[in-house]
């Protein structure tokens, strides 16, 4: 590795000779200058990773020079050197123009410390991260062994988006494999314990987890017993590390109460999760219940257009006459409408919006080359994600709401998962199309690579057919079809899908915030 050059300007650099005297038996290169003028014609000449530069020179001050290195080498961080702790170099170092800065006199430890701080955070992090994973690693991998219950899997879930955020850049390349191995190893597991619960569940035969029939009674509706405003933000499509990865941003404006998690039924996909979670029923019962506001997968029309009028439905049954609003946002336009009228909707005890973008980027990244190059990988896919929040009228929302007495809530219907491993499926022109579950007549599988459901009244969802059983795929497996093998394999291979059973579509965040 190239040793770490330090250019340092100070027009009394001969005192410093014990300082720089320390750095160089450290390891490090140290340039030393005693002016504005030179400093800039060394730093002409390149390689320069660091810059001290004293506040107080003859000719071209720092703070002048400070000016140029900034303007011709933004990226070269700059440590000042001063006398005394005065206000402008407060405000030169809030402003970004300076890294840091050190008050003489200034001793050896003070210098390497900034030097690692400044030149080797990165490493550093990279290392500590790593070396506190590899120490983890046994402990979850003891967990997995055990048979867990259904607090304790959203608990290991937990662990896993911490530990692949916190190594998302790390250097090195074991350790990501390392963690994709044991991530791969816990899905496999989850898919098991959920194939193995999700019939009693459901049914009530076993305790529950948290789901989506139930988590707006457990979750939302105790808010509405307050005489504040609830917002309830409903991002489609959206997983838990994608919510830990904008958590900071989010937690610029509004403050955390409840960090949960939920499980959603399966399907994993808006016509069933989401129209379960407003109903606070199971598809078949809203069959059932509500005809009129069911949609069939054969049938015409938007699969989830009821969504209000089954979320009124749902709020009447237990006892709520409340104002409420439903808005769903589909494009930027509609974002900068719902902000305009944010004030009026503080007249409601209860207040939906919809977000669509994460599902759209989903189905984007599917069909286009470039936006697939944008999410290239579950890394990207969270750094879109917040790309948007940041340019997005839902920060204006967040913005606005965080000065008022209000409850929030973030949640979502369902989550998804990079697919990569291809599993043949026969079935007649009538079958379902969704890449991660199939419904209907003549299903040739093997009942060994999926989550079959002969009878799909045990699960609570419509039947189309006498004999239509529903498949689902596990992990990161999608159906492909015989004819056109390759080619359907080709162009799905990669993309981030939904519909069927891993921790990433299943294990979704409901988040409760306040203002702070």
């Amino acid at each position: 590795m190239e040793k770490i050059r330090i250019l340092w300007a100070d027009d009394e650099i001969d005192l410093l000779k014990p300082h720089i005297l320390f750095l160089e038996e450290k390891g490090y290169e140290v340039i030393p200058v005693t002016s504005g003028t030179e400093a800039l014609d060394e730093l002409a000449e390149g390689g320069v990773d660091l810059v001290f530069l004293d506040e107080n020179m003859p000719g071209l001050s720092g703070l002048d020079a400070l000016s140029e290195i900034k303007r011709l080498y933004p990226m070269v961080p700059v440590i000042m050197i001063t006398k005394s702790e005065e206000e402008h170099i407060m405000d030169e170092a809030l402003g970004g123009k300076i890294s840091d800065y050190l008050i003489k006199p200034v001793n050896p430890n003070q210098i390497l410390l900034t030097v690692k701080k400044h030149t080797e955070a990165h490493r550093l992090v990279s290392e500590k991260s790593t070396f506190s994973y590899q120490r983890q690693f046994r402990d979850i991998s003891m967990q997995l062994s055990d048979r867990m219950d259904a607090q304790e899997w959203i608990e290991l879930y937990k662990k896993l988006v911490y530990w692949d955020l916190e190594l998302a850049n790390a250097d090195d390349e074991n350790i990501h494999d390392i963690l994709s191995s044991q991530k791969t190893e816990a899905n496999q597991l989850f898919c098991r314990f959920y194939e193995r619960n999700y019939i009693d569940w459901v049914n009530d035969i076993s305790e529950k987890p948290l789901m989506s029939p139930t988590v707006l009674r457990e979750r939302l509706f105790p808010l509405l017993e307050e005489s504040k405003p609830t917002f309830m933000i409903v991002i489609d499509n959206f997983r838990y590390d994608q919510w830990k990865y904008i958590q900071p941003l989010v937690e610029h404006h509004l403050r955390t109460e409840r960090d949960d998690i939920y499980y959603s039924i399966v399907p994993t996909t808006t016509q069933f999760a989401r129209n379960a979670m407003f109903s606070g029923l199971m598809p078949a019962e809203i069959e059932r219940k509500y005809p009129q506001f069911w949609v069939n997968e054969d049938e015409e029309g938007f699969k989830n257009q009821y969504e209000d009028e089954l979320l009124d439905e749902h709020l009447r049954r237990h006892g709520f006459n409340i104002k409420h609003s439903y808005n769903k946002i589909l494009n930027l336009q509609h974002g900068k409408k719902l902000v305009d009228g944010l004030p009026k909707l503080m007249q409601n005890r209860l207040n939906v919006i919809i977000y669509n973008f994460i599902d759209m980027l989903s189905h984007a990244r599917t069909e286009s080359n470039i936006v697939r190059e944008l999410a290239v990988d579950e890394r990207a896919y969270r750094s879109v994600t917040l790309s948007w929040l940041e340019h997005s009228p839902l920060l204006d929302v967040i913005k606005f709401l965080s000065e008022r007495d209000v409850n929030v809530v973030i949640t979502t219907d369902h989550g998804s998962v990079k697919i990569d491993n291809p599993v043949r499926v026969k079935g007649d022109r009538d079958i379902s199309v969704n890449l991660r579950y199939k419904q209907g007549r003549l299903l040739d599988y093997n009942p060994k690579q999926v989550f079959e459901v002969k009878e799909p009244r045990k699960i609570f969802l419509p039947k189309r057919y006498v004999t239509s059983p529903y498949i689902f795929a596990h992990n990161n497996d999608f159906f492909a079809y015989p004819n056109n093998y390759n080619q359907y394999v080709q162009y799905y291979m990669n993309t981030f899908q939904h519909g069927g059973i891993s921790m990433e579509e299943i294990l979704i965040p409901f988040i409760t915030l306040r203002s702070k």
